[in-house]
């Protein structure tokens, strides 16, 4: 609650707004109470960070009303625009009331690391943050350290890909984000927290532990082939080392892992070569 009324929620997404993670994301907020609206990408939007982009007609952001299943009183719309732009046109009032809260996943893989930079999920929640509203990412760590083990780098995730997303463990994530909104609507304005957790059911989950983001992602980008005006890259596990306190190495331990984050800033103990 927000003073006398509910608290407004948007809830979005770079999977797209028919992904399973936005569904269970959505009903954790509506059944404690929230005011709930979802408009998240008509298509995926992965690893757009916090662009603003959308695809205009006549100078018009398009969005469109839909439906998610099992929430039929909660209103959806899939929007031509990047997970952040949604963020801004939220703010502005272009889905009703603007929201108190941002929640914005659940996202299909960690977000973890410094690499949180490139995630369209993290920045979604971070361009809320600096617009005065509080924030949520949230992640389902489907790259486990069991399945990872089974091979490497991208042969692992191509093995994962393979799994059937409705049968992920979406719930386990959805509880632990419903567990820190009371927390985070108390908070001050543009806080910003960054929720990973393992694709497990809650009972075999160890706990939910703060964490300090690893200096690394969970996945890298590698050359995989060169040739005469083309590359070809490919992504695979990080090997790096697993930092104790880390989200990563909490993550590899069973933990779920949530890191209060925040946007860019300016250094202000950096003395550069200027006139004054």
């Amino acid at each position: 609650m927000t003073g006398d009324r509910p608290a407004r929620v948007l809830v979005t997404n770079d999977d797209g707004v028919h992904a399973p993670g936005i569904r269970w994301l959505a009903r954790a907020a509506y059944d404690r109470g929230a005011d709930v609206v979802v408009a998240a990408p008509r298509e995926e939007a992965s690893g757009m960070s916090a662009a603003l982009s959308a695809v205009t007609d006549e100078g018009r952001v398009v969005f469109t009303g839909t439906e998610l299943a099992g929430l039929p009183g909660v209103p959806a719309y899939g929007v031509a625009a990047s997970p952040a732009y949604i963020a801004v046109l939220a703010g502005l009032g272009v889905f009703g009331p603007p929201p108190d809260l941002v929640l914005s996943g659940i996202n299909r893989g960690a977000n973890a690391g410094y690499a949180i930079l490139h995630s369209g999920t993290v920045g979604a929640a971070l361009t809320a943050g600096n617009n005065g509203a509080r924030a949520l990412a949230v992640s389902l760590d489907v790259l486990t350290p069991t399945a990872a083990s089974a091979g490497s780098g991208g042969a692992a995730i191509a093995v994962l890909d393979q799994v059937d997303d409705e049968s992920r463990h979406w719930a386990t994530a959805a509880d632990l984000a419903g567990r820190l909104l009371p927390w985070l609507l108390d908070a001050a304005p543009g806080t910003v927290l960054n929720l990973n957790v393992p694709d497990l059911p809650a009972a075999e989950v160890a706990g939910l532990r703060q964490a300090t983001l690893a200096p690394f992602g969970q996945v890298q980008m590698t050359v995989a082939e060169t040739g005469e005006g083309y590359v070809r890259t490919s992504v695979e596990e990080n090997g790096g080392r697993r930092l104790p306190g880390t989200d990563l190495a909490l993550l590899a331990d069973g933990y779920a892992a949530v890191t209060a984050v925040q946007g860019l800033a300016h250094l202000p103990d950096v003395v550069l070569p200027t006139d004054d």
